[in-house]
């Protein structure tokens, strides 16, 4: 699976309101829209209407956008001129609010682009943040209602290991020598998957052995190849 990765940055005319300060990056905050928008009508929005809240980044099941250059700060840890909003860069997932698979996908493409932002500046898993470490908020509002955190930094964490010599070659063999419909099947599993809710955890957060992460990690590494 893979997202077009382009940029709408916002005007330096609004710097004053929302990107007042310049930035040495420290941090990757993750957080949830809470909304049922693209990355393109997020972004969008935000850097045409004069409130101050801000963010570097949103993501989607097809793009990701960078609003914001990331030498500047952005609003949108709600902790003042804390670590938060003055080091770090702001993710925000979209489709978060009804979830479904768009939202799966927007949360892969979350996972793959902050692994490309890790390596980009030489960073270990330490330096992925969810909103709420910096000020309570209760973001990113649907791994943490379904208790998916520690899986969601465990996927960063395996997307970030290099591959084995034979891996790839086997995972594409096996992707290719799937019949069309064993794709269609594939792909009608994950779909389903959220549609009907199979994947919800109980109190322990568990499905079965694995968690609601684990398993929905599983999900993508399978499917993402044929899609």
């Amino acid at each position: 699976m893979s997202y077009a990765l382009r940029q709408n940055i916002l005007s330096s005319s609004k710097y004053p309101i929302k990107s007042p300060y310049s930035m040495t990056p420290q941090f990757i905050t993750v957080h949830n829209t809470a909304n049922d928008a693209s990355a393109a009508n997020e972004v969008k929005y935000m850097i045409s209407n004069n409130n101050q809240v801000s963010y570097h980044v949103a993501v989607d099941d097809k793009e990701v956008i960078q609003a914001i250059p990331f030498n500047r700060n952005a609003w949108h840890c709600g902790d003042g001129t804390g670590n938060g909003n003055m080091k770090s860069i702001g993710v925000e997932i979209c489709y978060s609010k009804s979830g479904g698979m768009r939202y799966a996908l927007a949360e892969e493409n979350a996972v793959q682009y902050i692994v490309k932002l890790l390596k980009k500046y030489g960073w270990g898993i330490d330096r992925v943040k969810k909103h709420q470490d910096w000020n309570g908020k209760y973001c990113p509002h649907r791994i943490l209602s379904e208790n998916r955190w520690n899986s969601f930094l465990k996927r960063i964490e395996q997307a970030m290991k290099p591959a084995t010599p034979t891996q790839p070659k086997e995972e594409i063999k096996m992707a290719n020598s799937l019949t069309s419909t064993a794709k269609e099947d594939l792909r009608a599993l994950l779909k389903t998957t959220y549609q009907k809710g199979i994947l919800k955890v109980d109190h322990s957060g568990k499905v079965g052995s694995m968690t609601d992460g684990e398993a929905l990690g599983l999900l993508i590494s399978v499917v993402k190849r044929t899609l």
